[in-house]
């Protein structure tokens, strides 16, 4: 399959329609039927892709409008986790956290069914499924069953690896692994870096790893180690200071993050392009993807759609300028 040099993707979460919150809302006070909740997913997964294809993304997702939050979506789905109660993430925002009281155990699709929606419902030939990570799965949760957090990350990292495996059978192309913990307790990356590693054994698909907001000179100790195809990372935040970590990257792809998801000011194109351009010092046109920085759901869901067209105007004056030497498109093809 051909991509345009350059590939535009989201990372994961977009703001949910009005509608839908209300829906969340009737339906955890059991006001409405599973049928009638699952309808309006449906509904608002379909208005989120044409969304991004409007925008012109090339590599679009639904926005995850079946999910709440990152983590406890998959608890919710996995053997041997329950809810205590919310806990406070930052200002007004929480989230079920969960406890591990028992043996985890795969019992059924986590995304199968997502996938399936976007797979239909888009006019793309590839998507991006984005799926938590073993070792954020571990450290956002309360451990009351195993020794150790280690063995928690190397069970999920089990239970992931089935559903990718599912995954590639259905005809996932691309998957992302969100790994925003990875780095925030050095003394375990090497062993979360293995967990990472397990989920994704044995696959034949493009897999990103996302990582946000981190120390990325400690991340880049890793990217050898790391079996995966691109690191999906986060630059617009940090205003593009400090990228020499990327001399380290070698033939792998870059996500690069070039829209501030924690900025409601709508970049212009120019400045996209511009920003572009920075990363052309370190990494080869035809090994990176545009992206923002991170998930956009805290974002009004004007200034996200303004946002993501922006970035794909400013995209596309940076390819007029590679059309110029001969760079026109990639070849997207499994690699793992």
């Amino acid at each position: 399959m051909e991509l345009p040099i350059l590939p535009t993707s989201i990372i994961g979460s977009y703001p949910k329609p009005w509608w839908l919150t209300k829906y969340y809302d009737l339906y955890k006070k059991r006001k409405i039927s599973e049928n009638e909740f699952q309808e309006a997913v449906r509904d608002a997964s379909t208005a989120i892709v044409r969304e991004h294809e409007t925008a012109g993304v090339d590599v679009p997702w639904d926005g995850e409008m079946g999910r709440e939050e990152m983590v406890e979506y998959f608890a919710a789905k996995i053997r041997g986790f329950i809810f205590r109660g919310s806990v406070r993430v930052w200002g007004n925002f929480y989230f079920n956290k969960a406890s591990i009281v028992g043996p985890l155990e795969y019992r059924g699709p986590l995304v199968i069914k997502e996938f399936k929606l976007v797979e239909h419902v888009t006019a793309r030939e590839i998507v991006k499924v984005p799926i938590t990570g073993p070792y954020t799965i571990a450290e956002w949760s309360f451990n009351e069953y195993y020794d150790s957090k280690e063995e928690v990350a190397r069970e999920l990292a089990k239970i992931l690896n089935k559903e990718l495996k599912i995954l590639e059978a259905e005809g996932a192309k691309f998957v992302q692994i969100d790994e925003p913990a990875l780095t925030t307790h050095p003394d375990e990356i090497e062993w979360a870096v293995d967990a990472v590693n397990e989920a994704i054994k044995g696959l034949n698909l493009n897999i990103g790893l996302h990582v946000c907001y981190s120390d990325y000179n400690l991340l880049a100790k890793y990217f050898d180690d790391l079996n995966v195809t691109q690191f999906a990372l986060e630059f617009a935040n940090r205003k593009f200071r400090e990228i020499d970590f990327l001399k380290r990257l070698g033939d792998k792809e870059l996500g690069f993050g070039v829209i501030d998801v924690h900025n409601p000011r709508i970049e212009t194109s120019d400045e996209v392009a511009r920003n572009i351009r920075k990363v052309f010092e370190y990494v080869r046109p035809e090994k990176v993807y545009i992206n923002p920085d991170c998930g956009m759901k805290l974002l009004s869901r004007e200034t996200a759609r303004e946002k993501l067209c922006n970035m794909v105007k400013g995209t596309k004056i940076v390819r007029k300028e590679l059309e110029r030497r001969g760079k026109v498109s990639i070849q997207f093809e499994a690699k793992i």
